[in-house]
């Protein structure tokens, strides 16, 4: 294996910190159409964690596997994902990658290696697992899975059988952990006895890398060195990341339960504030250019999500609702 990563550079930093301010827009403006009564389901924002999920989805390359979480609003747009298609998702276009047909936070493309998240929290951590299993047996290497999942998701079934899994099979599967202080309501306290999160990566015998999830750069180099080692045959890889979840669970939760100390300790720090200094500290731009920056970012939201309230909605008499994707499996089970 590899024993060189190479630094973040200057341009990196900028890309990364443009698709948190994307991310951070985009997520504003939903937050504003859930109120405004015109998003059905739920609405889960990813303010505070912008930094490790961008991290997370820009280290992966064209037929890699990503299984973001409901929080990965940033990460889902470094990996490729778009404004519009996800303002689709969310207003229930027909036009929409899922045909305005599935819950907002559950889109996707499976075939492009962009998982649909599954709701059931650790349950993606074995679906990537099978999903580079698959592609083992197939015969193709170079491959990188990468999901994400928060603290309360380390603590379920799905996240032991299918690290476990991983494990054995030397699998270049990623697990990126965004310790948020809280599963919903839970607090740390209740949620593990270890005395931190990593120490659960010598139990199943992987890598294990922290990382400081309110420090763009830290996660950058972290979420670096953890994809690199999977691709060259180091097996799988454990990121704990610690940040606060800085919103309610999400726009139904007022976040009454939040221990406000929290907010004042350096794990509180909102990791686009801190992109930003970092940014202008270094003189790679001036606080005019990123305000400029996010003016664009709201101008491209605002643009798209006018065009999408204009595109039709599903309809029930005349769309094609059939499951499955081939014509031959619904002509064979249509016959049953």
């Amino acid at each position: 294996m590899s024993k060189t990563i190479a630094p973040v550079t200057e341009s990196d930093y900028l890309k990364a910190y443009r698709v948190m301010l994307l991310s951070r827009v985009l997520e504003e403006k939903l937050a504003s159409l859930y109120r405004a009564g015109m998003i059905k389901g739920g609405v889960f924002l990813g303010r505070g964690q912008e930094a490790l999920s961008t991290a997370t989805g820009i280290h992966l390359r064209k037929g890699d596997i990503f299984a973001p979480l409901i929080r990965d609003q940033a990460g889902r747009l470094a990996f490729g994902d778009t404004v519009l298609d996800t303002l689709r998702t969310y207003l229930g276009s027909q036009l929409g990658s899922m045909r305005g047909r599935d819950g907002n936070i559950h889109r996707g493309r499976p075939r492009e290696g962009y998982y649909a998240m599954i709701s059931h929290l650790g349950a993606m951590v074995p679906a990537v697992a099978g999903g580079l299993l698959a592609r083992r047996l197939r015969g193709e290497s170079g491959v990188v899975g990468a999901t994400c999942l928060g603290d309360g998701g380390t603590s379920t079934g799905a996240f032991h059988e299918g690290l476990n899994a991983a494990a054995v099979d030397k699998l270049p599967l990623v697990v990126v952990v965004a310790n948020n202080q809280y599963a919903y309501s839970t607090p740390n306290s209740r949620q593990y006895a270890c005395a931190d999160l990593l120490d659960k990566a010598a139990g199943y015998g992987v890598a294990g890398h922290k990382a400081d999830g309110t420090d763009l750069l830290d996660c950058l180099q972290t979420l670096r060195k953890a994809v690199q080692s999977a691709r060259e045959g180091g097996g799988p890889q454990l990121v704990v990341a610690s940040l606060l979840r800085l919103v309610g669970h999400g726009e139904h939760d007022d976040f009454s339960y939040l221990d406000k100390n929290l907010k004042k300790t350096a794990v509180g720090a909102d990791c686009l504030l801190v992109a930003e200094k970092y940014i202008v500290d270094q003189e790679w731009k001036t606080t005019e250019d990123l305000t400029e920056w996010r003016r664009e970012a709201e101008q491209e939201v605002n643009t798209t999500a006018d065009r999408v309230r204009r595109e039709p909605s599903p309809d029930a008499e005349e769309d094609d609702w059939a499951a499955l994707s081939r014509s031959e499996y619904r002509e064979q089970f249509a016959a049953v």
